[in-house]
């Protein structure tokens, strides 16, 4: 199999890069520069760097001629921050490209897609209760993302869309998005971590990459898939990040439900103040925060994936963040497109 990656060098996108090549397949990628220093960028993979959303339809109809499969591995998730109304910058960069690229891709002669989108596309269906679309532009997104992409789905054109988690690994030269929680426990008040019960499905860099694979060569149609292989009580999770922060002795204070609302009623003012919208609505977050976010294994083991170590994949995504927090690495910030 050929494929045809946008976000070739991203950290997700990279493991799954080599574990096409690994696997006998090859793959030709675009990306943004520049490279993070010492990340482990495929040497055999074909890359092209620029912005996708730069090119003509016909630049990139002739990158995707001779491939068999569209991997889309970038857009923006909640914790990149724009100016309301920030639905349309989920638009732009999650929703827009599905439009675009997949009826380019099947006019270029591509068989199959993999969309990486997002497990609270998941929630929004299992738990309608929770109004998740209606309160929350990010979530609200990712499910016209996931909907959108599926309907180009054909007798010919196979469309998966893996719905992610949260996911611990790193890749050297470039910032984990896990920073922000280490800026956020930094600032709770000495040795103790406020925060609720509950939890939430993960899996590491590894894993992610051996679901997109999976997903390229075993979908057939349409399907989303929620994707976990672990699922850890925030107090589990959050003894793993206290080692990883040098504090293994910080006490975790649990917050009911009313105390998180009144902190994102705050949130939602400084934002709205500062002239910004947040994808995650602040005071909604607390129905998620406070509940158990699990998600069975058994979708992401069909698609491949294999056991691995959750609990280092967590710790060194934490140690870097701590690097990256305090000055001590210079690296590569996440970028908006």
């Amino acid at each position: 199999m050929k494929v045809f990656m946008i976000g070739g060098t991203g950290l997700l996108g990279s493991a799954a890069a080599q574990l096409f090549i690994d696997e006998g397949h090859s793959v030709k990628a675009i990306a943004l520069p520049d490279l993070p220093k010492g990340a482990p960028i495929p040497k055999e993979m074909e890359l092209q760097f620029g912005n996708y959303l730069d090119l003509s339809d016909d630049e990139l109809l002739a990158s995707m001629r001779g491939c068999d499969c569209l991997v889309f591995a970038v857009g923006v998730d909640e914790r990149v921050e724009f100016p309301a109304p920030v639905y349309e910058a989920y638009q732009k960069y999650n929703i827009d490209p599905i439009n675009r690229l997949l009826p380019l891709a099947k006019q270029a002669g591509v068989t199959k897609a993999v969309v990486l989108g997002s497990y609270f596309a998941y929630f929004a269906k299992e738990l309608p209760h929770l109004h998740l679309v209606e309160r929350h532009p990010y979530i609200r997104s990712r499910v016209v993302q996931e909907e959108t992409a599926l309907a180009y789905a054909d007798d010919h054109f196979d469309v998966s869309v893996l719905e992610l988690p949260y996911i611990f690994g790193t890749q050297p030269g470039r910032k984990p998005v896990w920073t922000i929680l280490v800026e956020q426990l930094a600032a709770m008040p000495k040795g103790l971590t406020m925060y609720p019960k509950g939890g939430t499905a993960m899996l590491t860099v590894r894993q992610t990459a051996q679901t997109i694979v999976g997903a390229a060569v075993r979908n057939k149609g349409a399907n989303a898939y929620p994707i976990s292989c672990y699922n850890l009580t925030w107090d589990d999770f959050l003894t793993i990040v206290h080692a990883a922060m040098g504090v293994p002795d910080r006490k975790i204070v649990h917050i009911a439900k009313w105390m998180f609302q009144i902190f994102g009623l705050t949130m939602r003012k400084k934002a709205e103040k500062e002239g910004y919208e947040m994808g995650i609505d602040p005071v909604g977050l607390a129905d998620i925060m406070c509940m158990n976010t699990f998600i069975d294994t058994h979708w992401a083991t069909e698609l491949g994936a294999t056991p691995d170590d959750i609990k280092t994949a967590i710790f060194d995504s934490v140690k870097l963040s701590v690097e990256a927090f305090t000055g001590a690495a210079q690296l590569v910030e996440m970028k908006a497109e």
